[in-house]
């Protein structure tokens, strides 16, 4: 019978690695005083070329210092030596190649090729030296490759993702990058002490944290008080952390919850507790914005973001772009 993981049994499963945390400290001391560099801010560019000179120049005449891994095969050895080679010569890191598929589909031969298919993107990652490799951790649903499903709160599933992670990543044997699992509100893990748990059952060093605080924020308690949930998550998780998303979250007054991701700064997500949390990270973890339609409106979140740091006297490091901070 299916063991549900409650509340008291993730306190048990995660006490260890939350030991393992407070011992190895949260993250390293303050940038935010006396920033020693920069942070890194990033997201699509809008710009048709497969040149890498031009969308390394892309990226920084918005004000970017991170990008999205460009479109590369991994055989293509030229495409991606000129990739490093350009996008180093802006001062462009690579934030992360995404693998959105499904690792624990029901099906065994989809979950088969989708996991051939992320350790490919692992290894690409390895290849361009991005921070990370991306994906959740998948579903049980068979439907809906992120969709809901009772069993994606169990035991079993965290099992499960944690031994396609070590899978993963002695396939690979990343040295240059690492890979990690974006928090879901709905899959495991869905917040800090469950990330704890997931690091602690993976045991590898190339395994690490992206940040997502929004995904994090799936109870009207989490939202209320996000700001002491985004602390919480830079505390517990910080000396992970490789990379982050951006985005808000609005809350429409329907009869049952509703989070409508919105445009950062038209919502209730507290960017100065995540830019404070971002600049005190021991590496210039990458901020990604993420989910919006079009230029204009990844412009006004990349200059309300910038603006929220430049308010608390940090910096994107934005060397002229049109609205750097």
């Amino acid at each position: 019978m299916e063991k549900d993981l409650s509340r008291r049994d993730f306190l048990v499963h995660a006490g260890g690695a939350v030991a393992v945390s407070m011992a190895c400290g949260a993250i390293a001391p303050s940038r935010a005083a006396a920033q020693s560099g920069p942070m890194r801010l990033g997201g699509p560019i809008f710009v048709k070329s497969n040149d890498p000179a031009v969308l390394a120049k892309a990226h920084r005449d918005l004000g970017y210092r991170a990008a999205y891994a460009p479109e590369v095969s991994l055989t293509d050895k030229d495409g991606i030596s000129a990739i490093i080679k350009e996008f180093a010569a802006q001062d462009v890191a690579i934030a992360e190649v995404g693998a959105w598929v499904n690792m624990l589909d029901p099906d065994p031969e989809k979950r088969r090729k989708n996991m051939a298919y992320v350790t490919e993107r692992l290894a690409l990652a390895e290849a361009l030296g991005a921070r990370c490799c991306v994906d959740i951790s998948g579903s049980y649903n068979p439907d809906v490759w992120y969709g809901p499903h009772p069993k994606n709160l169990s035991q079993e599933f965290m099992e499960a993702t944690a031994e396609n992670a070590r899978k993963l990543i002695d396939a690979v044997k990343p040295t240059r990058t690492t890979f990690s699992i974006e928090m879901m509100p709905w899959n495991l893990p869905t917040g800090p002490d469950e990330y704890l748990t997931l690091i602690q059952a993976v045991d590898r060093k190339a395994f690490a944290v992206h940040l997502d605080v929004c995904n994090v924020m799936n109870s009207p308690a989490r939202l209320y008080h996000n700001g002491d949930v985004i602390r919480e998550c830079f505390q517990k998780l910080g000396r992970w952390i490789v990379s982050c998303h951006a985005k808000d979250l609005k809350w429409e007054t329907e009869y049952q919850v509703c989070f409508r991701e919105v445009i950062p700064g038209r919502g209730m997500i507290d960017y100065k507790a995540y830019v404070q949390g971002l600049s005190r990270l021991p590496v210039d973890a990458p901020l990604m914005l993420e989910h919006l339609k079009t230029a204009e409106e990844y412009a006004e979140g990349r200059s309300y973001i910038q603006g929220v740091a430049k308010s608390l006297g940090l910096s994107f490091g934005a060397a002229g772009g049109i609205d750097g901070a």
